[in-house]
């Protein structure tokens, strides 16, 4: 007899990320000879720099493979408040400093230390894909708040504002942006402070592209900005776009003492301390030589202004130039409604299989991130493949009727 007992009913809405499930198949289209441009990566094709690596080669002849304390080593507690001293100007102590496996469980931890069922988020609009699925597994209820493409996806506080309500706990602020590239204003970012401290909510900014910004001012967050709202902020950020560490692991959060405690509670009862080895690497990059991290920049620089070199080329398409990141945000809403009979364009995940199936390039559908009229591009790979995929894309859009 087939077991019977049913799941619970918090998974049957949450599907799995659609920008890994993407990369996934572009990569197995790949494996079987399809001669495919993948540009759907969130990771930097750069390899780990070798210090990292030796670090981590080290700690295993060292034996360093065993439990560590559930919120992270102390040495990299004290590499973190370094990096905040010496990026930002601010002080953190180890007790408001913890470590997880990836940014993602910092987030996930954040949501089911704050949510009970019924709490609101506000999350801006484009959102990095994950945000309201975790913010649904813990109980809560998603806000969505537009930004404005003709003004850099720029917040409309007044509207922020409007939607604050008694339920509301959070917002999530994600700067550069993940989709976009967009960088929030100073202007802006003290409006969001100031609103938080009013109405008593937690900032959640997530700052992992920190490091990847091309405005010349970075980098720089919220809480540097406002410090008086330090109390107020849940820091998110890690290795992985910073020194192309994505598999490693490693994320970290800063924030009240208080949430700290309830998220380490958290992750004590579900994947207990990070990988010890990763956490070792994790020292190495922090405190390492740091010209790689400026080589890498300036690499995404270059690769940044080709792709947009090549977007404003092709008609219809608007973008916001990205101010940081890796990733090109162009809507190509002027090319729905078109096609031959029956497979006719409607919306972005049209558009994401068309360009798939028929231009062989892998990118992902804008509705993920919650705006149906844009494509999200990587530009996180080589100006060979940058040029290739974009001149594909330009005959694939012209032979659209």
């Amino acid at each position: 007899m087939s077991w019977t007992i049913p799941f619970a009913r918090r998974v049957h809405g949450l599907r799995p990320s659609p920008t890994l499930a993407i990369n996934t198949k572009a990569r197995a289209l790949k494996a079987e000879g399809v001669d495919i441009v993948n540009l759907s990566a969130g990771e930097p094709d750069f390899d780990t720099p070798d210090h990292i690596k030796e670090a981590a080669i080290q700690a295993i002849r060292d034996g360093f493979t065993k439990y560590t304390p559930v919120g992270g080593i102390p040495e990299l507690k004290d590499a973190i408040a370094y990096r905040f001293i010496n990026d930002y100007g601010l002080t953190y102590r180890p007790e408001e400093i913890m470590i997880s496996t990836g940014g993602k469980q910092v987030l996930y931890n954040i949501a089911q230390a704050i949510l009970d069922p019924g709490d609101e988020v506000i999350v801006p609009v484009p959102y990095w894909v994950s945000y309201p699925a975790i913010v649904e597994l813990a109980g809560g209820k998603v806000r969505p708040l537009q930004g404005d493409p003709a003004r850099d996806f720029a917040l409309d506080i007044e509207a922020l504002r409007s939607m604050i309500t008694p339920k509301t706990k959070a917002i999530i602020i994600n700067s550069p942006s993940n989709p976009s590239g967009a960088i929030y204003s100073r202007d802006d970012l003290k409006a969001i402070a100031k609103l938080a401290l009013e109405k008593d909510l937690l900032i959640i900014t997530d700052d992992i592209y920190d490091q990847i910004r091309f405005d010349g001012q970075g980098p720089e967050d919220i809480v540097s900005i406002v410090p008086e709202a330090k109390d107020h902020v849940a820091v998110v950020n890690g290795v992985s776009k910073t020194y192309a560490m994505t598999g490693w692991r490693i994320g970290y959060l800063a924030g009240p003492e208080r949430l700290i405690g309830m998220a380490t509670r958290i992750q004590s009862q579900s994947t207990s301390n990070p990988n010890s080895i990763a956490q070792k690497a994790a020292l190495a990059a922090l405190l390492g030589p740091q010209d790689c991290v400026r080589r890498m920049r300036k690499a995404f620089l270059e690769r940044r202004d080709r792709i947009m070199e090549m977007l404003r080329a092709i008609p219809g398409i608007s973008c916001t130039e990205p101010k940081g990141t890796f990733y090109v945000f162009p809507d190509l809403s002027s090319y729905y409604g078109r096609g031959p009979a029956g497979h006719r364009i409607e919306g972005s995940l049209d558009m994401a299989d068309y360009l798939l199936e028929e231009a062989r390039i892998a990118a992902v559908p804008g509705i993920v991130f919650g705006d149906d009229r844009f494509i999200r591009f990587s530009y996180a790979t080589g100006i060979e493949a940058i040029e290739e995929g974009m001149d594909r894309l330009r005959r694939a859009l012209a032979r659209l009727e």
